[in-house]
């Protein structure tokens, strides 16, 4: 059972209903980008329990679900900025066993994972099946790339403070601010913001403080 404040639970459901009213019949799909430790999955787990209490069906992937073999990530360099913004992920497959078998209405089945970052090996298929009216809500970076926007029916940017995304990647990976490591994150998400995903975003989140996230409303939204 979802435990959330009671401001996270009213944008939470209203983003439900946007959603909903906005795609009410058929498979929706909608991804949940940002920088990194902006709070995406967890955000997504919530907006996809706001979406089922209402009566929809939901499903969750993670691009990070998705990624390539080691040796194609770190073929520019473990700390390569450019490698990580380039190389990460298997787009291709994620296109071929989630996004475009979901979007067919229930005659064929999906793969909602694909690859086994620990043992760095292909995870083993499991094929889902879902009824005509679904949503598949997907988290990760970059997912509001240009070879990727036409895939969302809807896209939430998640922002955070600087100094609060830090300290979440120093307590949840270990990850030192100023670090090489630290700095391939930085570097890449900086590759990618000279693409203005931002801009491409149907709706904007300030998740600075995860129970009181709050709306903003800009010009194009």
């Amino acid at each position: 059972m979802a435990r959330w404040s009671p401001s996270r639970r009213v944008v939470l459901e209203s983003l439900a209903d946007e959603l909903l009213h906005n795609y009410g019949r058929g498979r929706t799909v909608v991804a949940v980008d940002g920088p990194t430790a902006s709070g995406k999955s967890t955000f997504a787990d919530d907006l996809a329990e706001a979406v089922r209490k209402k009566g929809r069906d939901v499903f969750r992937a993670s691009i990070d679900d998705f990624l390539k073999p080691r040796a194609l990530r770190y073929a520019q360099g473990r700390d390569s900025a450019k490698g990580r913004y380039d190389d990460a992920y298997d787009y291709s497959v994620f296109r071929r066993v989630l996004v475009e078998p979901f979007g067919m209405n229930g005659s064929t089945g999906f793969v909602t994972a694909a690859w086994d970052e620990r043992r760095d090996r292909q995870i083993q298929p499991k094929w889902l099946s879902g009824p005509v009216d679904a949503m598949l809500i997907v988290d990760g970076s970059y997912l509001n790339r240009p070879e990727l926007r036409g895939l969302w029916n809807a896209s939430l940017w998640l922002d955070a403070d600087a100094q609060v995304r830090a300290r979440r990647m120093l307590d949840r990976d270990g990850i030192e601010p100023g670090s090489e490591r630290a700095e391939r994150y930085a570097g890449a998400f900086s590759l990618y913001e000279k693409t203005k995903p931002r801009d491409a975003a149907s709706i904007i989140i300030d998740n600075t403080d995860p129970d009181a996230p709050l709306r903003v409303f800009t010009d194009s939204c």
